[in-house]
């Protein structure tokens, strides 16, 4: 009897080991996870708009699921403004979101260098300073109000700097030479045609849209950068949630390499997944022919660009808006250039 029962034991053992071997191989093959393979989810940010293309067609077109495998589910969040995304994920409402620039040095320097990493570029390019048929000069802005998205945001930052340079004067609360008026980009659109403002420091595609209401290009940014780039979009991650799951992590970036492939390789199909994407989110897709006309003015790239992130945050310091801030650790691009070079793609430099 007691030799039966040891029998019996020894069977349950085997079976039970040989249940735990099967299911963790099911859990290898179905792609990135924890570090045991289970399930994990990763939750992603990004704003619904053409400068965060990369991330809009990669949820629609289910580029990040498939790279991401079976074993992690992806939930999406998408924001209107890079200090709520960044809230986000300090409060861990998310673990990685597409962001601009500036909001990116606030979260590092608000944590000391310790809540956030650049894992990869996603755009460059799509802003652009459009002003009435009037306005031929920065002189012309003189007692004129030009509005720009957010006090302190990357556009802000870059009008104010650009005016500083031309010898003219923008205070924080709205006065000298030039009223800098903070609006939403919606806002925006509507204060331009009715005249309330005569000018805006704006991304796509509100470059298109007041360029379409009979504004003009008087300065597109990309001629004040060396060779027309500076990083506008890119991919940030919790450090907390890159070091539980850096495999995970390593998908993600698969995923951001693939779907800016996708983007240079399958344009028409793009631009109607962004129309397609947006109308679901906010009931009303974008306009195809707004999409074509701002995809001109914008570069999808890998490359975060650090050196204009630097110099971005250098103009902020210059006009006032913030303090100096030590970007060491920022980045790590390791995750992006090991799917560039399985894409056989060139690498970036790590700053």
């Amino acid at each position: 009897m007691r030799a039966l029962r040891l029998r019996t034991l020894a069977a349950a053992v085997a079976l039970a080991t040989a249940t735990v071997g099967a299911l963790a191989a099911c859990g290898s093959a179905g792609g990135a996870g924890d570090e045991t393979g289970g399930p994990v989810t990763l939750r992603l940010g990004y704003f619904p708009n053409i400068t965060h293309a990369s991330a809009v067609v990669g949820v629609e077109k289910n580029i990040f699921k498939d790279k991401l495998g079976t074993n992690v589910t992806l939930e999406t969040k998408t924001f209107n403004a890079g200090p709520a995304a960044i809230e986000a994920l300090f409060s861990d409402a998310i673990d990685a979101t597409y962001i601009g620039p500036n909001p990116t040095v606030n979260a590092h320097s608000k944590s000391k260098g310790e809540a956030v990493r650049v894992i990869s570029g996603s755009a460059s390019g799509g802003v652009a300073l459009v002003v009435k048929p009037d306005i031929n000069s920065a002189a012309d802005l003189k007692g004129k109000k030009i509005a720009t998205p957010q006090l302190g945001n990357t556009q802000d930052v870059a009008f104010r700097y650009w005016l500083k340079e031309q010898g003219l004067t923008a205070t924080k609360e709205g006065g000298g030479d030039v009223s800098v008026v903070p609006q939403e980009n919606a806002q925006t659109v509507e204060t331009f045609h009715s005249g309330a403002i005569q000018g805006a420091w704006v991304p796509e595609p509100f470059v298109s849209r007041l360029v379409n209401d009979g504004g003009k290009v008087l300065i597109d940014e990309r001629d004040l950068w060396p060779d027309n780039k500076f990083v506008i979009t890119n991919l940030i991650v919790s450090t907390k949630f890159l070091k539980a799951h850096p495999d995970v992590v390593k998908a993600l970036v698969a995923g951001q390499v693939a779907s800016n492939d996708y983007l240079h390789e399958n344009e028409a199909e793009s631009q109607q997944a962004i129309s397609d994407h947006i109308g679901k989110i906010t009931g009303k897709p974008l306009d195809l022919d707004l999409i074509a006309q701002a995809w001109k003015t914008i570069e999808f790239t890998n490359d975060p660009i650090p050196s204009s992130l630097k110099t971005g945050l250098d103009h902020a310091v210059e006009v006032g808006l913030t303090e100096p801030v030590d970007l060491n650790g920022l980045y790590d691009l390791s995750y992006l250039n090991e799917a560039l070079k399985s894409a056989g793609e060139p690498e970036v430099a790590q700053p």
